[in-house]
């Protein structure tokens, strides 16, 4: 079987759970193209996407939360967004290439390449069976405009929230958010700290502003710092692709922590952590949610975020980290009730998925029988 997994890189989130499908897909011994469809146009196109996407939620979490909201109002009216026309011509470019390389299902982890499918579709391109990936735990802006063969969300929690939105129930798969494998495999805390080379004897909060290292980061570590001061923890700072964060943050905390880049292993970290400290973007949190590892949630981003942020809080598979002295320790004492932690990792197992990426393979596999 061939599939086509189509992405876009404004945000780290996307790509993970592509890659996901993909890992799956090529278990099974598939051909698997995975790609940004903007690469298919001018020179520079998809960096700018990216970057402009990128820049927005680092500078300007609030500007970001407007956008959002606009988004959010627009979806009211009863013509197709901005977002649909703007990528037209992105569209005309994937026809052509779809015209060259035939597949058999695309697979989708973004809203932009579903709008391109979509404007295809209205213009009387025949398609492969398509198949768009939520990687929110809610039905974001335009999403509802989308004309796909499956639907793919988080939970069966939210299938009221996309079939109210005008999605076909018929169509809605809750399957969850599709992480790589490396998340669901069996390691001791002990045997994570040996690979990456932790002090096994001491305690690791793990904090993350999310593939961008967008976020608060600053405050959240100096709250912590001072919060474990004198105590076994040392703190493990995740900055992502924010190289300026990261140089900022090394220039005021020294050695007090350690600060990296982006990661390849970050299943390893997650299992050597006591407690993950992240902002909660949607693969994030199913990342932490896959591995059962006890999450607190630093404050969102405006928008999409603040909607997992609710998802997690309300089904108890997270607490929220407050970035007030007096109030950040609350999530600290999580540490504290091995009853609560208990808790969590059960509703954790309840409510996420962890096989995701072989239902979405399996579907794509079910609809082009059909």
């Amino acid at each position: 079987m061939n599939i086509l997994i189509l992405s876009c890189g404004t945000g780290g989130g996307h790509n993970a759970a592509a890659y996901a499908v993909e890992e799956e897909a090529q278990r099974r011994g598939w051909n698997v193209t995975l790609m940004n469809p903007y690469g298919l146009c001018a020179q520079g196109v998809a960096q700018r996407v990216d970057s402009a996407y990128i820049s927005i939620a680092q500078a300007s979490p609030r500007g970001f939360g407007a956008i959002y909201a606009i988004g959010n109002a627009y979806r009211r009216l009863p013509w197709r967004s901005p977002v649909y026309f703007a990528n037209s011509r992105a569209a005309e470019a994937l026809a052509g290439y779809l015209q060259e390389h035939p597949t058999d299902a695309i697979v989708m982890t973004h809203l932009y390449p579903a709008e391109m499918l979509t404007y295809l579709k209205n213009h009387g391109v025949a398609l492969p069976k398509t198949i768009f990936v939520a990687t929110d735990y809610t039905c974001i802006p335009f999403t509802e405009e989308c004309a796909l063969d499956g639907y793919v969300i988080p939970s069966p929690m939210l299938t009221a929230e996309f079939a109210g939105r005008g999605i076909p129930e018929e169509k809605i798969y809750p399957f969850g958010i599709p992480v790589r494998s490396a998340f669901r495999q069996e390691m001791s805390k002990e045997a994570a700290k040996g690979q990456l080379g932790l002090d096994a004897d001491k305690r690791y909060l793990l904090v993350s502003g999310g593939s961008i290292g967008a976020g608060n980061l600053e405050k959240a570590i100096q709250l912590l710092l001072e919060a474990t001061q004198g105590q076994n923890f040392r703190l493990v700072v995740i900055c992502g692709s924010n190289a300026s964060a990261r140089r900022q943050l090394l220039k005021r905390f020294g050695d007090r922590a350690d600060f990296l880049g982006s990661t390849q292993r970050m299943a390893e970290y997650l299992r050597a952590c006591d407690l993950y400290f992240t902002k909660p973007g949607g693969l994030s949190t199913t990342e932490a949610a896959v591995a059962e590892v006890p999450l607190a949630l630093l404050p969102p981003i405006p928008g999409c975020e603040s909607r997992n942020l609710r998802f997690y809080v309300d089904t108890s598979m997270a607490v929220p980290a407050v970035l007030r002295r007096g109030e950040l320790e609350k999530a600290l004492s999580l540490l504290d009730n091995p009853a609560q932690l208990a808790y969590m990792r059960q509703s954790q197992r309840q409510h996420i998925p962890k096989d995701a990426a072989a239902h979405i393979c399996a579907l794509s596999a079910l609809l082009t029988a059909q």
